[in-house]
C-alpha cells in the first residue's frame, strides 16, 4: 500500500472515529463503499419486495379502517424503498443496476418476505414482529457514519414505530376475541416468529461482514446483540396477548440480566436466502411484471426530460 492510499485510510478512520458523517462526495475506500451499496441496498429491496405480502391483504382488510391503515402502510414502505435506494444512488449505483441485481438474484432481501400471508393475524405478526425486529435494527442506523444513511433512517424509523403499534394492536384485538382469533393469532405467531429472529442475520462469527461494518460503525450494534434486544422486549408483549411463547427452550438467567433462547435453524435461514423458501421465485416474477408493466412511464419520462434538455440548449 503506498503512503498516500495509507494516509487516506488513516484520515477516514479518524473521521469515523470521531463521529463525523462521511458525505457522498468525500473520499472513502472502495470496500466501504462496495460495503454500504450491499447493505443499503439490500435494505432498500427488502422495502420493496415487502409490500408484496401485506398489498395481498388489502382487498381482504376485515373493515374499511383496516384497508385504510394497510394501504398507508404498504405507500410508507415504498416510500421507505425510495429513501433507500436514492441514499444508494449516491454511491455510484444507478437504480438500474440496484433492480436489475434483485431481479437476477445478485443482490439479497429479508428472508422474511419469502414466507406466505395466509390470515389476517400474518398481517398483526407482521407489523408487531417483522417491523419490530426492523426497528431494533434501524434505530442504531440513524447513527450509521454514512450521512444520507443516517438521515433517510430518521423518517423511515418513525413510521416503522407507526407500523409496529398498528400490527400489534391487530394482535389484541384478535387474541382478546373469540377462541377462533385466539388461535389465528397463536398460528400466526408461531409462524412468525422464528423468522423474525433470522432477520437479524447470522451469528456474529459467521458473518462475513459483521466486523468490518462495526469497525467503519456503518452498523452499530451487532447481529447477536441485536437479536437479543428483540427477544427480551417481546417476552413481555407476548405474556400480554395471553399467548404461548413459540420457544419453548426461552428461560430468564439472572447472571446474563437476558433471556437464553433455544437455536435458530440455520438451515431453514440458508434455504430461503439461497432462494428456497415458500415465495422466492413469486416475489421476483411480481415485481418483474410490474416492472415491465411500467416500462412506458420510464420511456415517458425519458423523452420528457430529453425534450427540457433540448429547449434548454436551444434557449442556450
Amino acid at each position: 500500500m503506498n503512503s498516500s492510499l495509507h494516509d487516506l485510510e488513516q484520515a477516514f478512520q479518524a473521521k469515523i472515529d470521531a463521529e463525523q458523517k462521511i458525505e457522498p462526495k468525500d473520499w472513502m475506500p472502495a470496500k466501504y463503499r462496495k460495503n454500504l451499496v450491499r447493505q443499503v441496498s439490500q435494505h432498500g429491496h427488502s422495502e420493496v419486495i415487502g409490500m408484496q405480502p401485506e398489498g395481498n391483504w388489502i382487498t381482504r382488510a376485515p373493515s374499511l379502517r383496516r384497508k385504510a391503515v394497510l394501504l398507508a402502510k404498504v405507500q410508507d414502505e415504498a416510500g421507505h424503498g425510495l429513501y433507500l435506494y436514492s441514499a444508494t444512488e449516491t454511491l455510484g449505483t444507478s437504480r438500474a443496476e440496484l433492480i436489475e441485481a434483485l431481479q437476477t438474484g445478485k443482490a439479497k432481501y429479508a428472508s422474511i418476505f419469502n414466507y406466505p400471508t395466509q390470515t389476517w393475524g400474518d398481517i398483526g405478526a407482521i407489523g408487531w414482529l417483522v417491523d419490530g425486529a426492523a426497528i431494533c435494527n434501524q434505530v442504531s442506523l440513524q447513527r450509521t457514519s454514512y450521512g444520507p444513511y443516517a438521515r433517510s433512517m430518521i423518517r423511515i424509523c418513525k413510521e416503522e414505530s407507526f407500523h409496529q403499534r398498528q400490527g400489534y394492536q391487530i394482535m389484541i384485538e384478535l387474541a382478546k376475541g373469540t377462541p377462533q382469533q385466539k388461535a389465528m393469532a397463536q398460528d400466526s405467531l408461531n409462524r412468525f416468529y422464528w423468522p423474525s429472529l433470522m432477520m437479524f442475520g447470522p451469528h456474529d462469527s459467521d458473518s462475513a461482514h459483521s466486523a468490518q461494518s462495526m469497525k467503519w460503525k456503518i452498523k452499530r450494534e451487532t447481529n447477536d446483540d441485536l437479536r437479543q434486544k428483540f427477544i427480551d422486549q417481546t417476552v413481555p408483549q407476548i405474556e400480554y396477548l395471553g399467548l404461548e411463547h413459540p420457544d419453548k427452550d426461552l428461560k430468564w438467567n439472572e447472571e446474563r440480566g437476558h433471556f437464553d433462547s433455544g437455536e435458530i435453524d440455520w438451515e431453514e435461514f440458508n434455504s430461503v436466502i439461497n432462494g428456497n423458501g415458500h415465495c422466492n421465485r413469486q416475489r421476483i416474477s411480481h415485481h418483474v411484471a410490474a416492472h415491465e408493466e411500467g416500462a412506458w412511464v420510464r420511456e415517458a419520462l425519458h423523452a420528457y426530460n430529453e425534450k427540457i434538455k433540448a429547449r434548454r440548449l436551444d434557449a442556450a
